[in-house]
């Protein structure tokens, strides 16, 4: 069965796409610790991150480089944290989290609660900073 992650890829459900190559995407987390939380996954669906291909290891890591860079310039943020958790579903994927403080990256903290034009919008800002 298709994780969510593919469904997103193949457009059965519908998500805030930041970027997107043949290979990779990036879209925002609907239950973002921050605004402008995002995730990016390849479009290869593995579940454990080190079980990737090293090509696509490399080019995930490499494209999350730009996707960070783009989310920094858009939303005020001393940094963009990286983390891996992979528990929560099973595709490979990273998650990018603005960051000011080391609580951001706190997971459990409570998730913010935003509605879709709100995605919507911060999504826009992203795309627009590339």
């Amino acid at each position: 069965m298709a994780s969510i992650f593919t469904r997103i890829i193949q457009r059965e459900i519908p998500a805030h796409i930041i970027a997107e190559d043949s290979s990779y995407i990036a879209f925002l987390d609907i239950m973002p610790l921050t605004k402008g939380h995002s995730l990016v996954v390849p479009k290869k669906e593995v579940d454990y991150i080190f079980e990737l291909d090293d090509e696509t290891f490399r080019g995930l890591h490499a494209f999350s480089k730009s996707v960070a860079v783009a989310i920094r310039k858009a939303i005020h943020c001393q940094r963009v944290g990286v983390a891996v958790l992979g528990m929560e579903v099973p595709h490979a994927h990273i998650h990018l989290v603005p960051m000011n403080s080391m609580r951001d990256m706190n997971f459990s903290n409570p998730k913010l609660k935003l509605n879709q034009e709100q995605l919507a919008d911060i999504a826009l800002q992203i795309r627009q900073s590339f």
